[in-house]
């Protein structure tokens, strides 16, 4: 299968059996899992013990074997296995006087190279951007423009230019340039880079969600570590949410709203969201009606609703006229776009401590206090049952084990058997602040409008402080830090460490986009102007065609690559044709 390879034991001892093990190098501290036994040769090589087992691929493996007699340790490999290949360990002895045993690991058949389908989908995409670059290029020879114009409607294209590009008048639509006016046109309205930064994060969410090719590195991390391919994604999401709440409740204040209407309107869009992410959570209800015992209550719609609710609620609180065009003045020009927000960081510091204190001093039954671990077989076995600590026990307690996640990316690795919701109750307080801190890169932009290197150098300074906090807490270690990165828990770590990189990105997308004009966002700008569409759409729409389809061979990345990114990019082309008839699902 997948991320398998076949391993055959040839045990050429005649006179005990062996006992092989395994322990995974992305298990932190866990105990070694029994994978064979091997039962002893009878003294001919012709007759050797043997066993054949299935090893993972994903990671690099640590092979442990010993002896039946006594459970002596014989030897210990450190290997990691390539995808459908054919190995052989083979075992004897190498002198027997001294009963030295060695361990020798044969390649019989080598395994495939997998990531051949990335490649190619790689060059496909990039032939399909050039080709799109070189016909926007030829579009602005003004013959070529006037040709391909005449040949798709000669009767309209006036109306076509008009329409479609922004031409002030017929005379000279064809002649002129239309691009500036355009752009010109959609920058008044709202900045490009924020539905660019939203889109891009979101078209990667649904292609991981899809399935990501089935690739191991397109999958959750387990518990504590690297930061995976998807792990940014949602937290980006989170991020850039902020960013949007303080622009439009400016825009709608500014525009003469009321706070109460306004709070009218959080209230409302934020109970949309939560009861969306319950219906769309649970399972389908073709396969029979859903039963109030096992209802999912967290998901990643209902806690986008939440923060949403909790930080606009308190930007509408605590607003202050003249804070965003600078009249009011601070005693530090330095801190001016934070001092006069100065409740909201109290507040947030508040919440901060809260999430510290309910973490690291909550006692759980059976379990250390201040527990961060998996459980299952990491920390030696210790603390089976003790999965997210804190956080895993509240949402148990408050929601019940059959209301929130049953197969946490941990089950896997860890082998956990609790049930365990990232999107739990806890967690949700850091996902709070990673929207605030995205709610400041957003008052950044008001404050310094149209002053583009004070908005970036102010990117920056942020991105760096985030790093620098990120890098005391986790002592730049994956495991050895205070408080580990991990999105499970969404620790603070993992706050201030996604949002150092949301910082970089948002400069550099700025800078593209709004900035040098460089870009014009495409095909991430629309997916992100149609954000809540697109997550819900694919969402409910997973399993049937042509966004999923019977494969002939279901163990090929290739084909599992093909239907996951054919279904992204439907999801990208219907967001086109949304934004071309300026339909747009506002909740």
């Amino acid at each position: 299968r997948m991320d398998q390879a076949l391993l055959l034991v040839r045990n050429e001892l005649p006179a005990q059996g062996l006992r092989l093990a395994a322990r995974s190098g992305a298990c932190h501290q866990c105990l070694y899992q029994l994978l064979a036994f091997v039962p002893p040769g009878n003294g001919s090589l012709s007759k050797p013990g043997t066993a054949v087992v299935m090893v993972d691929t994903q990671h690099p493996l640590t092979l442990q074997l010993n002896g039946s007699v006594g459970d002596r340790e014989l030897c210990k490999i450190q290997y990691h296995f390539g995808e459908f290949g054919n190995y052989s360990l083979v075992v004897k002895t190498l002198s027997t006087s001294t009963k030295t045993v060695s361990c020798d690991l044969v390649i019989n058949e080598g395994p495939i190279n997998s990531y051949l389908p990335i490649l190619f989908a790689f060059l496909v995409y990039m032939g399909i951007l050039a080709v799109l670059i070189a016909g926007h290029l030829f579009m602005k020879i003004d013959p070529v423009r006037s040709w391909v114009y005449k040949k798709l409607n000669p009767r309209e294209t006036d109306r076509l230019i008009n329409s479609e590009l922004g031409s002030p008048n017929t005379t000279d639509s064809v002649s002129s340039d239309p691009t500036p006016r355009l752009w010109s046109t959609v920058s008044r309205q709202r900045l490009r880079s924020l539905d660019t930064f939203r889109g891009l994060s979101l078209i990667i969410m649904v292609f991981v969600n899809y399935g990501g090719g089935k690739y191991w590195f397109f999958k959750h991390e387990s518990w504590n570590g690297k930061l995976c391919f998807p792990s940014p994604l949602f937290s980006r999401f989170v991020f850039i949410m902020g960013t949007s709440i303080s622009l439009s409740l400016s825009s709608m204040l500014k525009w003469g709203s009321s706070k109460r209407k306004v709070l009218g309107k959080i209230l409302w869009r934020s109970f949309l969201l939560i009861l969306l992410g319950i219906i769309v959570v649970n399972p389908n209800y073709c396969l029979g009606p859903l039963s109030w015992d096992n209802l999912r209550i967290p998901g990643v719609l209902q806690r986008l609703g939440f923060t949403y609710l909790v930080v606009a609620a308190l930007e509408l609180l605590f607003t202050r006229a003249g804070a965003e065009s600078g009249i009011l003045e601070t005693p530090c020009p330095a801190l001016q776009d934070i001092l006069p927000y100065w409740p909201q960081w109290i507040f947030i510091l508040m919440l901060e401590v809260i999430w510290l204190c309910l973490t690291f001093l909550l006692p759980v039954p059976g379990c250390p206090r201040g527990y961060l671990g998996p459980g299952g077989i990491g920390d030696f076995g210790n603390y089976p049952n003790c999965t997210g600590g804190a956080a895993g026990y509240i949402d148990r307690l408050l929601l019940g084990e059959n209301h929130i996640y049953q197969h946490p990316s941990s089950s896997v690795t860890y082998q956990t058997t609790m049930p365990y919701d990232p999107e739990g109750i806890l967690g949700t307080i850091n996902t709070i602040v990673t929207a605030f801190l995205g709610l400041q890169a957003g008052k950044i932009i008001l404050f310094y409008k149209d002053q583009h290197k004070q908005i970036m150098s102010r990117f920056v300074i942020w991105s760096i402080a985030m790093g620098i906090i990120s890098a005391i807490l986790t002592k730049c270690s994956k495991e050895e830090g205070f408080i580990p990165i991990n999105k499970n828990l969404w620790s603070i770590s993992y706050v201030t460490t996604m949002s150092c990189f949301a910082f970089i990105l948002l400069l550099l997308i700025y800078y593209l986009v709004d900035v040098k004009r460089l870009w014009s966002g495409a095909p991430f700008f629309y997916p992100g102007m149609n954000s809540i569409l697109v997550y819900i759409g694919h969402e409910v729409f997973e399993n049937y065609f042509p966004f999923k389809w019977k494969m002939q061979d279901s163990q090929s990345h290739a084909e599992h690559l093909t239907q996951n990114l054919t279904a992204t990019t439907l999801w990208v082309i219907i967001s086109y044709l949304l934004y071309k008839r300026k339909i747009f699902w506002k909740i």
